[in-house]
């Protein structure tokens, strides 16, 4: 390998170099770095890189690429290490050993500071004044444990603005019916006295369950004395559950083991680690994360990997178990014994149960690389091998990028609607998806609402309108030979006769072809019919939604009509703001003259509407008073 001409400035740079720990960062010509490394000596190790010796290619490849390098002096070997870890994480460099997965370990999140705060799932601990509970091992785990903790303690699930909520008076939901919720948003539960529940959360998670447990019996045997047999039931249930989760975390945090066990896997393509996760004696989660690699050792591999899995929020265990020992394996121990708090040892068993855990780990991962590389292929057919094979059974030259599917939907003729969908690449794109509400009188006739439909989605692309100007390298209809009969009418009207167009009737799943008078039927298998069945029943399921919401709008105005002073303008206010006819009917004239644009007389007309038995009821009153005095 020739000499790389450094220049005399770099190398100044490398001659005034220190013989201390540290880190150095390698730039390209750009000023992008591209490298992170750790270095005992920094003068010893950046030098090696310019030194007519051989490198492996992607050191050989890196080292072509370098322009210019950064050093960061520590103090020690641990302090060095420890902030490659940071750099590494931040920076990303292209010639790093990478963790593909770019992993976060999930937290428990409490913002005690909201009225009435949620527990949500953080995918990092932030500087927010909120509460954070783990890490767990995977969103899984964590779920789990939420779930358990809804069943013992009621807080609130949904993403209501409670402030809303208690102004609408509204019911509660299922959740309150069942016990999993105090249903702040219908003014159940005080502020202070939500607050008091999260604060047993949170002890909870902290695992103080003793208090908890003698507050929950006090609060039962008192509910039992006072005849409250319900609540004293579901109290009783609150306490077995936890209970019966605290022994559960006992046993997985405290006794028996605690270790974590990593096999490398390499083939000529892809890189994984397989890792185990044991508490308690027993395997509680496995997991797959791909390596990206090149050109070194095994033990280079294990040593960054550990790095940046532990720097992503991993919990660390009490022991490593590994296939293949990492370099550095004592500054590594040093440092993770550092982020447990107590001694962290990483082993490579030779024999014994240990050694069979590390080779479960490795088949493991074998297995892994296999079945992710059939998903990848069947992914293939799903897509780019399923339009290929589209283009040769309809007898396309090019593969359509853009492809567009209409459907119509509604009920006697009425309120029909029709929905565009637009696949990309065989891949769907809700993005593109446009909806069209029929403005002429079709009852029921699809044909016309199909002519409708495709004219004004061409004409507005003649206009120049943007969400229309692309146009479709296949146009798709849901139907048979007259549906696409009016697809084609439309395109040649418009000059787009050259844009191919198909239909597929339902019935038999036929594809119609414009040329072929038989149409083609092809096996329930083709990935060229799963396509086209794919985008169909999503151009349904799009019409078919918007059909509903725009019935369910319908009924509600409906409802309205005949109302004296509410025209239209008020009808959509009212709906806004309420939501569903149940929402307007149970509304005071208070809350009614809180939409806007209502007045206070059409407020009391709207509550006379729905509540004619009390406006009779005041009449009566009002003619009692009349005739007392």
């Amino acid at each position: 390998m020739a000499k790389i001409d450094w220049g005399e400035k770099l190398e100044l740079k490398i001659r005034m170099l220190p013989e201390s720990p540290g880190c150095y960062l390698m730039k390209d010509k750009d000023g992008t770095i591209i490298y992170v490394g750790k270095a005992v000596n920094l003068k010893n190790r950046v030098r090696s890189y310019f030194r007519d010796t051989e490198h492996t290619p992607k050191v050989a490849a890196m080292i072509s690429h370098i322009d210019d390098f950064d050093i960061l002096l520590c103090d020690s070997n641990l302090e060095a290490l420890c902030l490659e870890c940071n750099l590494i994480k931040l920076h990303k460099p292209y010639y790093n050993i990478l963790l593909k997965d770019d992993k976060h370990y999930p937290y428990l999140r409490v913002n005690l500071k909201e009225p009435f705060p949620r527990l949500t799932l953080a995918r990092r601990m932030e500087k927010d004044g909120a509460k954070y509970f783990g890490p767990y091992l995977s969103s899984l785990s964590l779920k789990d444990a939420l779930t358990a903790i809804r069943d013992i303690f009621p807080v609130r699930h949904c993403k209501k603005d409670i402030h809303k909520a208690i102004a609408r008076n509204e019911r509660p939901c299922l959740m309150y019916h069942l016990g999993k919720c105090c249903a702040p948003c219908s003014g159940k539960v005080s502020r202070e006295e939500y607050h008091r529940l999260l604060e047993s959360v949170s002890r909870f998670l902290e695992g103080h369950t003793g208090p908890i447990i003698e507050l929950l019996t006090e609060q039962m045997q008192s509910a039992s004395e006072n005849m409250e047999y319900e609540k004293a039931a579901q109290l009783r249930d609150r306490i077995k559950a936890i209970k019966s989760l605290a022994e559960k975390q006992q046993a997985i945090s405290v006794t028996g083991s605690e270790r974590d066990i990593f096999a490398f896997v390499k083939d000529q393509e892809d890189s994984v680690v397989f890792a185990l996760f044991e508490r308690g004696g027993k395997i509680i989660w496995a997991e797959s994360m791909s390596i990206a690699c090149g050109g070194e050792t095994t033990g280079e591999i294990m040593a960054s990997f550990l790095k940046q899995h532990y720097a992503d929020g991993a919990p660390v265990p009490k022991e490593i178990v590994v296939r293949d020992m990492p370099e550095e394996k004592e500054v590594l121990s040093e440092w993770l014994s550092e982020n447990r708090g107590s001694k962290v040892e990483i082993t490579c068993p030779q024999r014994g149960e240990k050694k069979k855990l590390a080779e479960m780990a490795y088949r493991n991962g074998v297995e892994a690389i296999q079945k992710a590389r059939e998903l990848e292929h069947r992914s293939w057919e799903r897509g780019e091998g399923a339009m290929l094979r589209l283009c040769e059974v309809i007898g396309l030259d090019e593969m359509p990028e853009r492809m567009e599917c209409y459907d119509n939907s509604h009920i006697r003729g009425r309120d029909t609607v029709s929905g565009m969908v637009v696949f990309i690449n065989g891949k769907s794109a809700p993005k593109e998806y446009r909806r069209f509400r029929i403005k002429e009188e079709v009852n029921g006739d699809d044909y016309m609402a199909m002519r409708e439909v495709l004219t004004r989605r061409f004409q507005r692309a003649k206009d120049g309108d943007e969400k229309f100007t692309r146009l479709p390298d296949l146009l798709v209809v849901d139907g048979g030979r007259g549906q696409l009969n009016v697809a084609l009418e439309v395109l040649e009207e418009f000059g787009l006769s050259h844009i191919p167009a198909i239909g597929l009737a339902e019935q038999n799943e036929d594809i119609i072809l414009p040329d072929k008078e038989e149409p083609i039927r092809l096996s329930r298998r083709d990935p060229a019919l799963h396509i086209l069945e794919r985008i169909r029943d999503e151009a349904h399921r799009f019409a078919i939604t918007y059909h509903r919401s725009l019935r369910a709008k319908n009924a509600l105005m409906s409802e309205l009509d005949g109302i004296d002073g509410i025209g239209p303008k008020r009808k959509r206010a009212l709906f806004d703001a309420f939501i569903t006819s149940e929402n307007i009917r149970n509304a005071s004239i208070e809350e009614l003259c809180g939409a806007k644009g209502m007045s206070k007389p059409a407020a009391e007309k709207v509550f006379a509407h729905f509540h004619p038995e009390e406006r009779q009821e005041e009449g009566k009153d009002d003619q009692k008073t009349c005739t007392g005095l």
